[in-house]
């Protein structure tokens, strides 16, 4: 499949804004560092993250050349303040090659979440804290060896974040750390998490939106037509619905990821159960 000609430019200058972000928020009160990271870091730290997703799936650089895909993943992730894309893409395979396995997707909440977070306020806690059940959710459902390229995230990491440290101080890390944290958690782009599998209709586990957010999310509303080709750049996927509307446009679709929010809050029927969850035999190492 061709690359996306634009992806890596696009990653550029994120990488290149939240850098200069870094060095305008040193002299920031606290109360404004903290603004500008959910108004403005949390949309390209989120968007990052979408493009790590979409690296994933080696758009940037062609299926040709994995290794350059891999490393430009890791560049993606610099502004993040935590390694995070190699280990995305080791679990991300699963997700499409066993959607909704249990103990294998580890996108599905586990029984706990389900249990725990049951009632409106309760949930609007687990949207706010996403980022952190995103993270150690794999480890206790589906805990795998580290690769060399998670060691390599990590230290690449650790370097970008001692360097922003010892030139622009404190602030510009917290400016980083708090973006993504807030931006990957109780915002409107992570709509997305909760649009995309979550059981809105019975017989319906992955739905898509066609909004204006997908021009700053990559997308990753396009989910349905993803999940079809999930080979095909995101930049492609608004090209598969109109190739093939009858196939699309009848499907439940979801027109505001804010709305898919509020329902998922204050519907007794939604929560983080709400999830098609399956047994599936895992697939020979040759395929």
């Amino acid at each position: 499949m061709r690359p996306d000609p634009h992806l890596k430019w696009m990653v550029l200058g994120m990488v290149l804004a939240q850098l200069l972000a870094c060095w305008l928020v040193r002299g920031l009160a606290w109360r404004w560092l903290l603004f500008w990271a959910y108004a403005f870091g949390g949309c390209v730290n989120h968007s990052l993250t979408l493009a790590i997703h979409d690296i994933s799936h080696n758009t940037a650089f062609g299926t040709g050349h994995p290794a350059h895909n891999r490393w430009f993943a890791i560049f993606a992730n610099l502004p993040l303040g935590v390694p995070y894309a190699s280990s995305f893409k080791k679990y991300h395979v699963d997700h499409h090659r066993y959607l909704g396995g249990d103990g294998l997707d580890v996108d599905v909440p586990t029984r706990l979440e389900g249990w725990l977070f049951c009632t409106p306020a309760r949930k609007l806690l687990w949207l706010a804290l996403q980022p952190f059940f995103y993270s150690l959710r794999p480890l206790c459902v589906n805990p795998k060896a580290v690769t060399r390229m998670e060691v390599f995230n990590a230290l690449a990491q650790l370097a970008a974040n001692a360097t922003i440290f010892t030139l622009w101080g404190l602030k510009p890390m917290v400016y980083l750390l708090a973006s993504s944290l807030l931006g990957l958690g109780l915002h409107p782009i992570s709509g997305h998490f909760v649009a995309e599998h979550y059981m809105f209709l019975q017989g319906h586990e992955t739905y898509s939106y066609y909004g204006p957010l997908n021009c700053i999310t990559f997308n990753v509303g396009y989910h349905v037509e993803h999940h079809d080709f999930p080979s095909i750049p995101s930049c492609n996927l608004p090209l598969v619905r109109k190739i093939a509307p009858e196939y699309y446009d009848h499907l439940p679709q979801h027109h505001s990821w804010v709305k898919v929010l509020w329902d998922f809050v204050s519907k007794d029927s939604l929560g983080p159960y709400a999830r098609v969850k399956r047994v599936c035999k895992l697939a020979e190492d040759g395929l």
